[in-house]
């Protein structure tokens, strides 16, 4: 895991949008590739995470392939363990698997999966993967007995071939305290979220993020920390104004949600909270943005120009992440795109 100290460069990594259809996510990691991007994720939200990233391997040579994230508790250990092993397989190498845990509604009313502990369920659900990894790299018999899973049972039928190169690495999104203790017990890594900023992920996520793999006797400076970074970029003034009013809008409806309002506040901005969330729950998701002052939006995005926004980024992450991504709910226009590479390469 990074120091403030260390200064190792980003890995670039096009964050998962959440509209894109799994044949326009092949496209667009080929464009990716070729752009040179580190990286590039598949979140779920509309469409399964493995299948886009199955054809994305298929276009691509050299990219990494992420899922940002895929919900664990939607499925069992199993499932995910032979949907990333199959992916690590096509890709040659190339996948990282990313995990969330969701929110208790939609894995209880979307999904109509079990939700308890999601913490410990986590812990546990990662251990699981790795041991089922583990019965087909080695031959070993499959024994992972645990209070949330069971899996017991693995015949040379249902065995895949060993990777070459091993199973891929297992990272974990967390925003509170306990799951990312978590990700420091079990995981390679923190996909932290972007409604965060500088103080909170350096004074609260990394603090735990240590303690986690401190308590599991693990060495906390192994551990990865990607960030997909809220941007405001325009090279004009028109199209920074309609990237303030998207992120602002963006800030807002994260702010309005209990399961944030941690973030807030380590500012101590509980009362924006408040007023956000009472807004949401009357349904003014218009005036919500408007409610977010300049002092906030700052606090969460990097402002400017092409230029300027590479400069804030290396700025403010910095030794801070290893794996960085742009969080961005607006078309950034493909000039703006090559400063911002440019800015972060050079």
């Amino acid at each position: 895991m990074p120091t403030d100290a260390d200064a190792s460069p980003f890995l670039l990594d096009v964050g998962g949008d959440p509209g894109i259809d799994p044949l326009a996510l092949a496209a667009r990691a080929a464009e990716a590739e070729a752009q040179g991007f580190d990286g590039i994720g598949a979140a779920e939200t509309r469409h399964d995470p493995f299948l886009a990233l199955a054809l994305a391997a298929r276009e691509t040579t050299r990219v990494g392939l992420l899922t940002t994230i895929a919900v664990a508790f939607a499925r069992s250990p199993m499932t995910v363990a032979q949907s990333a092993f199959d992916l690590q397989a096509i890709s040659r190498g190339r996948f990282l698997l990313g995990l969330g845990s969701q929110v208790q509604p939609h894995i209880e009313r979307r999904f109509s999966m079990p939700w308890s502990r999601p913490a410990a369920r986590m812990g546990e659900f990662v251990r699981a993967v790795r041991a089922i990894w583990a019965t087909w790299q080695t031959g070993e018999p499959l024994r992972f007995r645990g209070e949330f899973y069971s899996h017991t049972l693995m015949t040379p039928f249902f065995s895949p071939p060993t990777l070459p190169s091993g199973p891929p690495p297992i990272w974990l999104a967390a925003v509170g305290r306990r799951m990312t203790e978590v990700a420091g017990e079990v995981a390679d890594g923190l996909h932290a979220h972007s409604f965060t900023t500088h103080r909170y992920l350096t004074e609260v996520s990394l603090p735990a993020l240590r303690r986690g793999a401190d308590a599991a006797g693990r060495d906390a400076s192994a551990l990865g920390v990607a960030l997909p970074s809220l941007i405001a970029v325009g090279d004009d003034p028109a199209a920074l104004d309609a990237a303030l009013a998207a992120t602002r809008g963006q800030i807002a409806f994260y702010g309005s949600t209990p399961a944030y309002l941690p973030v807030l506040a380590a500012h101590g901005w509980e009362d924006l909270h408040e007023r956000l969330h009472q807004a949401s729950r009357s349904g003014e998701w218009a005036a919500m943005a408007a409610m977010v002052p300049d002092e906030v939006v700052e606090a969460f995005a990097v402002v400017g120009s092409g230029a300027e926004v590479a400069r804030g980024l290396r700025e403010r992450w910095g030794g801070v992440v290893t794996r960085l991504s742009f969080s961005a709910g607006y078309p950034i226009a493909p000039g703006t795109t090559a400063a911002l590479l440019a800015g972060l390469r050079g």
